[in-house]
């Protein structure tokens, strides 16, 4: 009798265990707050944008718009909130839509000292809302370090960017969360 409970427990833990690996954090107006704006501009840049709340048929999400300028050295619109990865994830994900154009994933580790180093990974975007699973071993170093990998441990925050290239900046960002 007691073996047939230890598996009855353990068959109903293990949805449990798979919802605590794939967890989307959704964009609310609580959570939007968490999120920071930031563009080329505090290096000099000339890029353009902002960022703002918005819900549609009951799904907020974080819109960032702009003009991406890589004159004057420049060439990015971000959002950036702190966010850990729990113990165990293999990659990000996110729920987005766009204009088409390509967009960056921006990871800041604890490792990781002046502002311009990061490890990135792209994804293209539809109109339609999409999940974008991108798995760690993706991303790359950027920013003239020289650490060749990721080490999901020591993800400290999450940037989504519109990044180097001149375009119009059009994303819509509903969720982030690990798998």
């Amino acid at each position: 009798m007691r073996a047939g409970l230890t598996a009855l427990a353990l068959a109903l833990a293990l949805p449990a265990l798979a919802l605590a690996e794939d967890r989307m954090h959704p964009i609310t107006q609580q959570t939007a707050g968490a999120w920071s704006f930031l563009s080329d501009r505090v290096m000099g840049g000339v890029s353009q944008g902002g960022v703002a709340y918005g819900q549609e048929d009951g799904t907020g999400f974080l819109r960032l718009t702009g003009d991406v300028s890589t004159a004057n050295r420049g060439g990015f619109l971000q959002i950036r909130r702190d966010m850990i990865p729990p113990a165990g994830a293999t990659g990000i994900m996110l729920r987005v839509r766009g204009n088409g154009a390509r967009y960056y994933v921006h990871l800041r580790t604890s490792g990781v000292k002046m502002p311009w180093q990061f490890y990135q990974a792209p994804f293209d975007t539809t109109a339609d809302w999409q999940e974008i699973r991108i798995p760690f071993d993706t991303f790359r170093p950027s920013g003239g370090f020289q650490r060749q990998r990721l080490r999901p441990e020591t993800v400290r925050s999450v940037g989504i960017a519109a990044y180097g290239a001149d375009y119009h900046a059009d994303l819509s960002v509903a969720g982030v969360g690990f798998y």
